[in-house]
């Protein structure tokens, strides 16, 4: 069931606004994979500073209110990374993960569970992305 909240972007950056952590990247650096916490917990400065000295983005998964316009992945309809990452990126789940943000999320109401397939391999912060990483989030 779609909620009737605004989007949330399950990629976003710290210093956006009701900006939350939803996960926790672990793995490998060539095989990365979200752990997803039980609850989003609001992003403080603290918790920020954990993440140190590594960017908080290669450490937590964040999601805050999709910045629509404001974004240069946006296309005035859809998430074109969103999209994107469907099209070139391969499932690493069979099925869905306990993923808490799932009802609000951009890449789920645009792309379903094809996006959540996906979504346990995605950093937002990468320090050397595969190529199909780097032609996706190219605007």
């Amino acid at each position: 069931m779609q909620s009737s909240r605004p989007p949330l972007c399950p990629s976003a950056q710290p210093g956006m606004v009701n900006c939350v952590a939803f996960g926790v990247i672990q793995g490998t650096s060539t095989e990365p994979r979200v752990a997803w916490i039980e609850r989003p917990i609001p992003v403080t400065e603290d918790l920020l500073a954990l993440t140190g000295p590594v960017p908080p983005t290669q450490v937590l998964r964040l999601a805050a209110p999709c910045q629509e316009d404001a974004c240069c992945h946006f296309d005035g309809t859809d998430c074109q990374l969103a999209a994107k990452l469907v099209q070139i990126l391969p499932s690493v789940v069979g099925s869905l993960p306990a993923c808490q943000i799932r009802p609000d999320c951009r890449w789920f109401r645009q792309e379903g569970n094809a996006a959540c397939e996906r979504c346990p391999q995605i950093v937002t912060y990468y320090v050397n992305p595969t190529e199909e990483l780097s032609w996706a989030a190219t605007p």
